[in-house]
């Protein structure tokens, strides 16, 4: 088994950890969690959480299954983000598909570091009893409040608006590969959580309540099991006017070679005015193309992301695309023109591009469907719906 010592600079204090940091089984039946932390190097806060949380959770507390899994262990040891390619950016469905097994030859420590957590994740479902509930731990370069982001799926939204956060949607428009993704796609409920900036002490502590609110809301822990009116506070208090539900609608994609910088002082949520200088592109100014709030500015020398911008989704269109979902009415879409099924089990949508430009993309999130792949003339539309496992979580007191 291999341990590495990774440090945080918040606490300027050394652990040793294994890929598994921890793990609870109870007494009792019920769900099994799977917490994250690390998946970038330097982000320890999620492992410095899961370690503190496993010292004081006992079995007798537990219902289910508890597991606490480190990411990039290499780039954890190293305080790198990551060795030669992110992570958190390789969990597509070709990498999936020509993923080598357990104990072979991979291209690079990165690739390592994949096949073994997806070993040990299949392991857990293999052994465990549903329902699952995935959590992955992260932290920014910047100034944050902490935050949700979840892929788009009722599951994952009746699930996560039991925290007092707010939640991010639609990132998987933007990002190709992430770990939460993937694991979407299998059907269960998968959302990340970000806790602050990577050194600041309060994000192991914003990551220790989210633990703790997560176990309660699964049902695995009773809230008299611990200090839930703390932990939620804690999180609570740092919202404020921003406890809502937003949509990103602009992400700037850091080209190969580009000498790029955010303007400082930027942090997430902060209001944006259109035409606002934000960052600079090899010296030249980008702004801001519309009105809104900024989202993860980049504040380090790894990542692709510049930053993003977001915008309050409007509750009504919340709740009508619900009923869309929940009676399939997605089914009409290919009668309208340029619109057609990809294959016969109905997996996603090809939309002509001409033809795309005449409907918004949120006429199609309404029915939950994501721009995922784009060719020359037309978009690719999933839809998680049509892979989430309702059946699997329908006992659970949150679904309804």
């Amino acid at each position: 088994m291999i341990k590495v010592k990774v440090h945080s600079k918040a606490l300027d204090s050394t652990v040793e950890i294994s890929r598994v940091i921890g793990h609870v089984k109870g007494s009792k039946n019920g769900p099994t969690l799977i917490f994250m932390g690390g998946i970038h190097g330097n982000e320890p806060a999620g492992v410095f959480a899961l370690k503190r949380v496993f010292e004081q959770i006992g079995s007798g507390k537990v219902r289910g299954s508890v597991y606490g899994i480190a990411g990039n262990l290499w780039a954890l040891k190293y305080g790198e983000r990551y060795h030669k390619e992110d992570l958190n950016r390789l969990w597509t469905v070709n990498n999936m598909a020509n993923l080598p097994e357990k104990g072979q030859p991979t291209i690079h420590q990165d690739q390592t570091e994949q096949v073994e957590i997806n070993a040990l994740i299949q392991q857990i479902i293999d052994q465990e009893e549903g329902p699952f509930y995935f959590f992955d731990m992260h932290t920014t370069s910047s100034e944050t409040l902490p935050f949700l982001t979840v892929n788009d799926s009722l599951l994952n939204r009746n699930f996560t608006i039991q925290y007092p956060l707010p939640i991010i949607l639609g990132i998987e428009e933007y990002l190709n590969g992430p770990i939460l993704s993937y694991i979407n796609e299998l059907g269960y409920v998968a959302f990340g959580f970000e806790a602050g900036q990577h050194d600041d002490m309060a994000s192991i502590e914003n990551c220790i309540s989210f633990i703790y609110l997560s176990m309660v809301y699964s049902g695995c822990i009773n809230k008299d099991h611990c200090e839930y009116q703390h932990h939620h506070d804690i999180l609570a208090k740092t919202t404020g006017d921003v406890r809502h539900i937003y949509e990103i609608y602009f992400r700037y994609a850091i080209q190969e070679g580009e000498d790029f910088h955010m303007i400082p002082g930027f942090y997430n949520f902060q209001r944006l005015k259109r035409h606002q200088h934000v960052a600079e592109s090899n010296g030249n100014p980008i702004r801001a193309e519309n009105d809104g709030r900024i989202f993860m500015p980049l504040y380090q020398p790894k990542g692709e992301d510049g930053f993003f911008t977001i915008k309050k989704i409007w509750s009504p269109f919340l709740k009508i695309s619900e009923v869309i979902r929940k009676y399939r009415l997605d089914r009409l879409l290919v009668y309208l023109p340029g619109v057609k099924w990809i294959d016969h089990n109905k997996s996603g949508l090809l939309v002509n591009k001409q033809i795309a430009r005449f409907m918004a993309k949120d006429f199609f999130h309404l029915f939950g469907y994501r721009y995922a792949y784009v060719d020359q003339n037309h978009f690719k539309m999933f839809n998680r719906e049509a892979f989430a496992r309702h059946e699997e979580y329908q006992n659970e007191p949150w679904f309804s």
